[in-house]
């Protein structure tokens, strides 16, 4: 793709909207920015002080339509009108991830899957830094890349990304490709064809070249069959907590190994995260560090010390014995599976929302075995007590956290845990999922 961009068009201007425009300033190209939404004042004061034009609550198409390069933000979709427009017109339309691109060559460790790309972000992200390399966060966390890449002041940038952010890559390149999970999320995005969400998610490997790292999940059935159908030039770290052989990193006697030199190997019992899900992000953090070279005992400590996002998994409060965890973050039924598999007491679960397509069916022989009431926090709620009125014999509603958590709270005893995993969006009454696990956290204080 030619790079001599004389006018750019940037549609969105929330954190990757006004990082691009920041970079495209930067470089002196004629930029404007539109956004069909308000734009947040904190936005608008950065666009009015670095004199880049911007709408707000509109879209003067004509504009749009004469800029030789469209960056739009990952929250809107392919099919909206003017995207159709732009690219029969042959405008090419790309994420700031991809514009960011253009302008650093410094080392990228890129992150992707339907689960547990944050902590493995922040994992790795935190080995780095801790081990003591010039390293910063982009992407789904922390700051976007270009407006990090304006200034470049990072030798390593930690990369998460959506399916959304790698639609919109074509020339980008990783140095580290990290490919956790694949399930089924955001299949309204897809047409509902579960192959173009994993074609989607398999872009973090584009341009990969012999001298480049692919670390994926070899537990996966979809990406293993999905690796035997392409021809990838880059080293392979396949990873495991089901087998050992031909892995780079594996579970053997509760121990976490790395079969790089020199070899890697901690208790998992040490890991600060609990679950399986956390000791496979482990062991993809912990093969990323290791191809950075970094050493075995920093990597230990920083394996053992390192807190979670908030929203995943999080620890509230233990009220009259009983605990409150916050794992608002689990929007879909996947990440919610692995809530309910890293339970070790009876629960009562919280769940609901924006139904996504779920299918529930998966988590039947979990919810039988973990859960002792159900709680659901949603407008409709009515497939979910379809799918567990056999499984379980108390499902409540409730309309808000407050709601949810008070009843929670009168159905659990001592020594139980109340956990908040909704497998749902949270658009129906909340804001976002941060909203949705603030007024959880809010509710559990106020018990």
């Amino acid at each position: 793709m030619k790079k001599d961009f004389k006018n750019i068009a940037i549609l969105g201007a929330g954190e990757s909207g006004v990082g691009a425009a920041l970079l495209a300033k930067a470089k002196g190209i004629n930029v404007f920015v539109s956004d069909k939404g308000e734009i947040k004042p904190s936005y608008q004061k950065e666009l009015e002080e670095a004199g880049i034009e911007f709408e707000s609550g509109q879209h003067d198409v004509e504009r749009i339509l004469a800029a030789d390069l469209i960056i739009k933000s990952p929250g809107i979709p392919e099919k909206v009108q003017l995207i159709k427009d732009a690219v029969a017109k042959g405008i090419p339309v790309i994420s700031e991830i991809e514009f960011a691109g253009y302008y650093t060559n410094k080392k990228l460790i890129c992150i992707t899957g339907s689960n547990g790309k944050t902590t493995t972000t922040m994992w790795t992200h935190h080995i780095l830094k801790k081990a003591g390399l010039n390293v910063s966060m982009a992407g789904n966390v922390g700051e976007s890349l270009a407006r990090q890449v304006v200034e470049d002041k990072a030798d390593y940038y930690v990369i998460e990304l959506s399916s959304f952010q790698l639609d919109g890559m074509y020339d980008f390149k990783a140095d580290i490709a990290v490919l956790t999970n694949i399930t089924p999320d955001h299949l309204d995005r897809y047409n509902y064809e579960m192959q173009n969400y994993v074609d989607s998610k398999f872009r973090i490997i584009q341009n990969l070249t012999k001298n480049d790292w692919f670390i994926y999940n070899a537990d996966d059935p979809i990406i293993t069959a999905e690796i035997a159908k392409r021809d990838i030039k880059a080293h392979l770290a396949p990873f495991s907590i089901e087998k050992t052989e031909g892995m780079v990193g594996y579970v053997n006697n509760n121990q976490i190994n790395i079969n790089l030199k020199p070899e890697f190997a901690m208790s998992i019992h040490d890991l600060s995260l609990k679950g399986k899900h956390n000791t496979q992000n482990s062991l993809a953090s912990g093969i990323a560090s290791k191809i950075i070279e970094i050493r075995n005992e920093s990597i230990r400590e920083s394996l053992s010390d390192f807190k979670n996002v908030e929203h995943r998994l999080e620890f509230v409060a233990k009220v009259n014995g009983i605990e409150f965890i916050n794992d608002s973050k689990a929007t879909n039924v996947n990440s919610t599976w692995y809530a309910l598999e890293s339970m070790d007491k009876p629960t009562v679960w919280i769940v609901g929302g924006v139904d996504k397509g779920n299918d529930y069916d998966s988590l039947i022989p979990l919810v039988k075995e973990k859960v002792k009431a159900i709680v659901c926090l949603g407008v409709d709620n009515e497939k979910i007590k379809e799918a567990f009125s056999g499984t379980v014999d108390v499902i409540a509603e409730a309309g808000s956290a407050l709601e949810a958590v008070a009843l929670s709270y009168r159905l659990a005893k001592d020594k139980h845990t109340v956990l908040l995993s909704p497998a749902c969006a949270s658009f129906d009454l909340f804001e976002n999922y941060e909203d949705r696990g603030a007024q959880f956290k809010a509710a559990v204080r106020s018990l």
